[in-house]
């Protein structure tokens, strides 16, 4: 029997969103959720993809008060501590330094998931209203259609329940005016 890292073990109540910061070796993007650690699987080339297409066009839109992150964990909470695929950031929470290992569910004003096939629960049912109970106004869930492309479903908080509404289903294109205007050709995939 092969010993496991002290790290593995969770204590009785369960990890906190500071000790994804102190425990040592964490595999790459080990996230928090309920106070127990998740480890992400090697993703397909489609989820890369569709995150530098993305990525890419939110850099674009950005006003200078935005900044856009990749794979960085949002404290939601005591206990949890996901990583969207993408965030959009107040420019205020980023420090001159880039120390950063997180951001503060308030900074956040968009957060994105691509869905894979080991995190289809995850991005669908259990992180939302995660995100949606900690304000964060704006979430996208983006899938792949039968073509391999980005369907991109636009989500706005109704801040007097703490839940999504799904407010648009984009194929092709990603336009929206919310959080600033943002227009995407979700085809171009095809060209990456």
């Amino acid at each position: 029997m092969t010993a496991v890292p002290d790290w593995m073990i969770p204590p009785a109540e369960g990890f906190t969103a500071e000790d994804l910061d102190r425990l040592p070796d964490l595999p790459p993007h080990t996230e928090l959720l309920d106070g127990s650690l998740v480890f992400v699987s090697p993703q397909k080339y489609f989820h890369s993809l569709v995150m530098y297409l993305l990525e890419a066009g939110l850099r674009t839109a950005a006003p200078e008060s935005v900044r856009v992150a990749r794979e960085m964990t949002v404290r939601l909470g005591q206990f949890d501590r996901p990583e969207p695929d993408l965030v959009l950031i107040r420019a205020s929470a980023a420090s001159g330094t880039h120390q950063e290992t997180g951001f503060e569910a308030e900074d956040v004003l968009l957060a994105v998931e691509v869905v894979s096939a080991e995190s289809v629960r995850r991005d669908r049912e259990i992180k939302p209203p995660k995100y949606a109970r900690a304000g964060i106004p704006h979430f996208w869930r983006v899938e792949e259609d039968e073509r391999g492309r980005p369907v991109v479903y636009v989500f706005e908080l109704e801040p007097a329940g703490q839940t999504y509404i799904g407010v648009d289903v984009c194929h092709n294109r990603l336009k929206v005016t919310e959080p600033f205007p943002i227009d995407i050709d979700l085809t171009a995939i095809d060209r990456y």
